[in-house]
């Protein structure tokens, strides 16, 4: 079997946690930047990028991410692709989330199906954005919490709601589960809806994080770690740092013989 690479992505702090949780975790740019590059090292091609206000709480502020986004150029250059997210955390509705999106242009964007495209009323307000974005070159990731989401997103791309064509999705595991624990099983609802044969992509709840993410690149998908998800390594002992998930995920896809994309590899991975 040819083997695509696997694109490791890396989410380093998540919307809702803190130094409390973890005295590791980035917030400032700086530690961002610092963290960013480790995480290169260590084999992740791609940043899930979330920013903070003053006060340290979740922020979609578009000169928030241009502040973030340039210290972690200047610390990794190229050599990862950067992500930002739209998640709203109770605080953003889908209007203000879109608008960010198109005033950022940001390099890669991840985008909640469930928080855009609530209901059946807000398709009508969705479509010119998701139209608008299929015509940019901006590497846009669905992210799904259930095989119905899933079969959800085709049914808005065979209604015309959204563009047709493959696209890139994040099965997340494990989120509606007791005490947000993931399994690597968790992935197989997912698998059997995705007929239409979407690139694929995972991250996963709690301490089989990395269980969950070999598993993953066995299966021909690819892999998102980090402390937004889990602090644990798969031997239980508190990861000290990000980029040890990392490694840990690039260790799964070395003992299973994936190779590891490169940030320009993930950029063609992404944008077929």
């Amino acid at each position: 079997m040819t083997w695509e690479p696997l694109v490791v992505a890396v989410a380093p702090n998540g919307a809702r946690k803190s130094q409390q949780d973890h005295p590791a975790l980035p917030i400032t740019p700086e530690e961002i930047a610092r963290e960013a590059a480790a995480c290169a090292e260590a084999g992740a091609a791609m940043l899930h990028l979330h920013v903070r206000d003053a006060q340290g709480r979740h922020s979609l502020d578009v000169e928030a991410y241009r502040t973030v986004i340039a210290a972690v150029r200047r610390a990794v250059g190229q050599r990862m692709i950067l992500q930002v997210t739209t998640e709203a955390v109770g605080i953003y509705a889908p209007a203000q989330q879109m608008a960010m999106v198109r005033e950022l242009r940001p390099e890669a964007v991840s985008l909640a199906l469930r928080e855009l495209i609530p209901d059946a009323d807000a398709q009508v307000g969705a479509a010119p954005f998701f139209e608008w974005l299929a015509r940019t070159d901006i590497l846009t990731q669905f992210i799904l919490y259930s095989a119905e989401d899933l079969e959800r997103l085709d049914a808005l791309v065979a209604a015309g709601v959204l563009p047709g064509g493959r696209k890139s999705a994040l099965f997340v595991l494990g989120r509606y589960t007791p005490g947000q624990v993931s399994e690597p099983a968790d992935l197989l609802p997912f698998l059997a809806a995705n007929g239409q044969g979407h690139s694929w992509s995972v991250c996963a709840f709690g301490a089989k994080e990395i269980a969950c993410a070999t598993a993953a690149a066995a299966l021909g998908g690819h892999v998102r770690v980090g402390f937004e998800n889990n602090f644990t390594l798969p031997d239980g002992t508190m990861a000290e740092s990000n980029a040890a998930l990392v490694a840990a995920a690039a260790g799964g896809a070395r003992a299973v013989g994936r190779p590891l994309a490169d940030a320009d590899a993930a950029r063609a991975i992404f944008a077929a």
